[in-house]
């Protein structure tokens, strides 16, 4: 079932719909609110703030961009939120722990290229760590990332082509060689 035939449930009665969005979406949003915020327990908050709002106002999305509606709401509250206190964009939980099968040599190499990874997005442009982040860690297309951005498809094209290029430069002065992979 898609996002708009789930949140069209919740909209015809059936809480079920909303609540499998919450499953869905809950998580990722509160990590990316957190990007911005640099607190979790905040970002849990405004996470939820988010939904109340789905509910409250309940908006007319159009098929195909539940996805980039909902994060774009985030992007606001996280926004609207730094006004009042100021932050940054971290992307503090990409790391992930290593599959129980993996080598111990492997793993130890995938924490160390995590830990290059996410010092290299911390230094990059904040436009390019964001636009990289929509597109690669939270897969928006360019056009829902533009939507959630505030800018067009081109220019995140660009902004995502020249985020891809730093990233390499600097993930290579880290010392990761197989840095074209990124």
């Amino acid at each position: 079932m898609t996002d708009e035939e789930l949140y069209r449930r919740y909209l015809g009665g059936d809480e079920a719909g909303l609540t499998e969005l919450m499953k869905k979406y809950g998580s990722a949003l509160t990590l990316y609110i957190d990007g911005y915020l640099g607190d979790f327990h905040q970002a849990e908050d405004l996470m939820i703030d988010v939904f109340a709002w789905l509910l409250a106002k309940r908006p007319r999305i159009r098929d195909g961009a539940f996805k980039a509606y909902i994060y774009k709401a985030a992007r606001n509250a996280a926004l609207r939120h730094k006004r009042r206190q100021r932050g940054c964009f971290s992307l503090d939980d990409l790391e992930g722990e290593p599959e129980a099968e993996e080598l111990i040599e492997d793993a130890l190499r995938s924490r160390e290229h995590s830990r290059a990874l996410h010092l290299c997005m911390s230094r990059l442009n904040a436009d390019y760590r964001e636009s990289l982040y929509l597109t690669y860690f939270e897969g928006l297309s360019c056009a829902e990332a533009a939507q959630v951005m505030g800018k067009n498809v081109k220019q995140i094209t660009n902004l995502v082509y020249r985020g891809k290029q730093s990233l390499r430069a600097l993930l290579e002065k880290e010392g990761i060689t197989d840095a074209e992979q990124y």
